[in-house]
């Protein structure tokens, strides 16, 4: 009997979708989440006093972002016009998608990606494509000879989630000289703030190509993943094209005002980025204590690591025993990381307890 109910299209149903890191055990308690890459210091105090002076609730916010696409243009040298804001840089990343492929076309990304690109590609009818990884990052030459006449974009990210790796500039360029011109190199750089040189030859070279796009939030360095606030770069008609597709009010107003503030609190973003490659150095250092157990780290430039133990049941036991002390990670068995963990680089103290759990799960 033919079905009188309205059916989605059929490569809507293929989605599988997004998981987002887990804030509870299984017997319901409330954890520490270690499994959202979330900034442990919280956010910067002028930013949560500009959300508190928020405009009227009861208005439209600015719909073009302006004040602070002006602000980000300063501090970037970037031309404001070629700069769009969005809800989070996961609304950016769908739009790249939605404007530059759909049925027939493929959208390409490397192994161990941001589980949005597949969703991105997918529910306009693309097809995902995904080139093997290189020691748990991307390999420009796997991604190259899967290019194909279909390929219409390319995702990265760089430093990579979920797995922290890092590819040196030198190799994105490659990357994008080896791209035909009509294909769009989508540069994710959600933690690029944690790099010594905050991602800066990404945004140059966005600024130079005309068919790449940067994509950054303010999510993570910044504290204010809750506000859901992101923003990209690239040539006048791929903003154009982004520009054309937007929520006409897609950033709120309290949500600009606190990224505007995030923005010029550069001492709060230092601290970030310092305290990060403190405890995530020490972090790793204990865990390589743990080799002769089976225990390694890939390494990263990111706020989190990958930890990699002998096998899937090892993984959960250590998953679970974290869990018990308090803490959720994340277990990515459905991105082909069944042995591995990511945990987030907490405070000095939260770390020193996930790492005495992997120690007892691992020598009971």
């Amino acid at each position: 009997m033919k079905s009188t109910a309205p059916q989605p299209k059929p490569y809507i149903l293929d989605i599988a979708p997004y998981v987002p890191g887990k804030s509870k055990g299984a017997d319901g308690r409330t954890l520490v989440k270690l499994s959202a890459n979330e900034n442990p210091l919280g956010s910067s105090a002028a930013a949560r006093a500009a959300l508190g002076a928020a405009p009227d609730m009861a208005t439209y916010p600015d719909p073009d972002s302006t004040a602070l696409r002006a602000a980000l243009g300063g501090l970037h040298a970037i031309d404001p016009a070629r700069i769009v804001c969005g809800t989070g840089s996961d609304e950016l990343l769908n739009l790249a998608a939605q404007a530059f492929a759909g049925a027939g076309d493929e959208v390409l990304m490397p192994r161990f990606s941001f589980s949005v690109y597949p969703i991105a590609a997918r529910r306009v009818g693309a097809t995902p494509v995904e080139a093997e990884a290189k020691d748990f990052g991307a390999d420009v030459d796997a991604l190259l000879a899967r290019v194909t006449e279909r390929t219409r974009v390319v995702f990265i990210a760089n430093p990579n989630n979920p797995t922290g790796t890092y590819l040196p500039h030198s190799e994105i360029e490659r990357l994008h000289d080896g791209l035909p011109g009509e294909v769009l190199l989508v540069l994710d750089q959600a933690y690029a703030e944690y790099l010594p040189d905050e991602g800066a030859p990404g945004l140059a070279l966005a600024d130079e190509a005309e068919n790449v796009l940067v994509t950054r939030t303010f999510s993570k360095i910044f504290g204010l993943a809750s506000a859901r606030v992101g923003w990209a770069t690239g040539a006048p008609p791929l903003i154009d094209a982004l520009n054309r597709i937007r929520g006409p009010f897609n950033v709120a107003g309290a949500s600009q005002a606190a990224a505007l503030a995030a923005l010029g609190d550069r001492d709060f973003v230092t601290r970030s980025r310092e305290e990060n490659r403190r405890v995530r150095q020490m972090f790793v250092e204990r865990l390589a204590k743990l080799g002769n157990r089976g225990v390694s780290t890939v390494p990263s430039e990111a706020n989190f690591v990958l930890v990699r133990f002998r096998d899937q049941p090892t993984a959960e036991r250590v998953r679970d025993a974290i869990a018990d002390a308090g803490y959720a990670v994340r277990h990515l068995p459905g991105q082909g990381l069944g042995e591995a963990l990511r945990i987030t680089i907490g405070q000095e103290d939260q770390m020193d307890e996930v790492g005495k759990a992997i120690e007892a799960a691992l020598l009971q």
